[in-house]
């Protein structure tokens, strides 16, 4: 899995792949400020023949609880089973985000490192995540970083010094899923980005290159890849790894129905499960209405499940795995455990776990 990651980042920074991500991406895209997103997030099914990507995201949420659980779980179970590289990880969660945002920080040509930073989402008391802002935040201000976690109307632009609660914001940690910035209420925060005033990590430029679902139609094109010239090397893992993806048109309909049962359906501007579909369970009327709007079609690769213990009952659940990643080096790991047909936290005996290398 880490190579894979690794590989696409390598696609991803070829010109061609930059152009034709570019072609479709919004405006806001063009604009180039250096950073390349901070946690990004690669999801993967395990099958027999090797792990297979499912969606790469921007601002991936649940590193920092994933490291609270691993480390709970670690010093529980069996810790002498557990490998060097997990125990290595864990140790050096907090090390390597800092030098992450450090790094970020430095790609917009800053120097020293920001005073202020802010964690940024609607609402983000009401957010499921907000538990995991505020582990966040402790740990920055733990390495002398003031954070603050914030809405995006808080946010005010004046005379090229983005501010909030009348103190300036130096850095924003971008949680928000209106990717280009384009929500009226995200007005400041966009004209401060777009004038180089504020460091945003993830910003609109690293999902456009990398967590649009229409480049997984990029990447799962091999052969267009090593034209471009991706190494063979790279270009056999996400051969491998990556399942066919199609963009769906009214001109494919018939064939895209007759195959229905072999493809999931994602909404290009979509983030995590909203506006799925798996094949099998669409209703024609349904499939009408994914032909009318921006849909990928991805051929589906079933989870990987593991046997539970729910109050003394013995059950299943299906699984997949998250690698969060900056640059392509892997941060942590974790899974995903749910029921049904995407991740949902709510479903008894689901939610993140740990994972361990033994």
């Amino acid at each position: 899995m880490e190579l894979v990651v690794q590989a696409i980042e390598a696609a991803a920074a070829l010109a061609p792949f930059k152009e034709r991500t570019l072609s479709w991406a919004p405006e806001i895209a063009g604009f180039d400020p250096g950073p390349i997103g901070a946690f990004m997030g690669c999801d993967f099914h395990l099958t027999p023949d090797g792990p297979r990507l499912i969606e790469i995201n921007t601002n991936a949420g649940g590193a920092f609880l994933n490291a609270v659980l691993a480390r709970a779980q670690h010093r529980c179970c069996t810790p002498p089973l557990q490998d060097a590289s997990t125990n290595g990880l864990l140790d050096g969660f907090e090390g390597a985000v800092l030098a992450m945002f450090h790094q970020e920080w430095q790609r917009q040509g800053r120097d020293s490192v920001p005073a202020r930073l802010a964690i940024v989402d609607d609402d983000p008391q009401s957010q499921f995540m907000f538990p995991e802002f505020r582990l966040a935040q402790q740990m920055l201000e733990a390495r002398g970083i003031e954070t603050v976690i914030l809405d995006p109307s808080e946010l005010d632009y004046t005379n090229g010094v983005l501010t909030a609660r009348g103190r300036p914001i130096d850095m924003v940690y971008n949680r928000l899923v209106d990717f280009a910035l384009e929500a009226p209420n995200h007005r400041a925060l966009r004209h401060a980005y777009l004038d180089n005033a504020v460091v945003v990590t993830p910003n609109p430029r690293v999902h456009a290159l990398m967590a649009d679902k229409r480049n997984l139609i990029l990447l799962s094109d091999a052969r267009t890849l090593r034209e471009w010239g991706l190494n063979e090397t790279e270009a056999g893992y996400l051969e491998k790894a990556v399942p066919d993806t199609r963009l769906v048109s009214a001109e494919d309909a018939e064939t895209l129905w007759s195959n229905r049962r072999r493809l999931f359906f994602k909404p290009v501007a979509g983030h995590g499960s909203k506006g799925v579909y798996r094949g099998e369970k669409l209703t024609r009327r349904v499939f009408e209405d994914i032909l009318k709007g921006d849909y990928i079609a991805q051929n589906f690769v079933p989870a990987g499940e593991r046997t539970l213990r729910i109050d003394g009952e013995v059950t299943t659940r299906k699984v997949d795995i998250r690698l969060y990643t900056y640059a392509g080096q892997l941060l942590l790991a974790a899974a995903r455990v749910y029921q049904g047909q995407a991740t949902n936290f709510r479903t008894s005996g689901g939610g993140f776990a740990p994972v361990f290398q033994v």
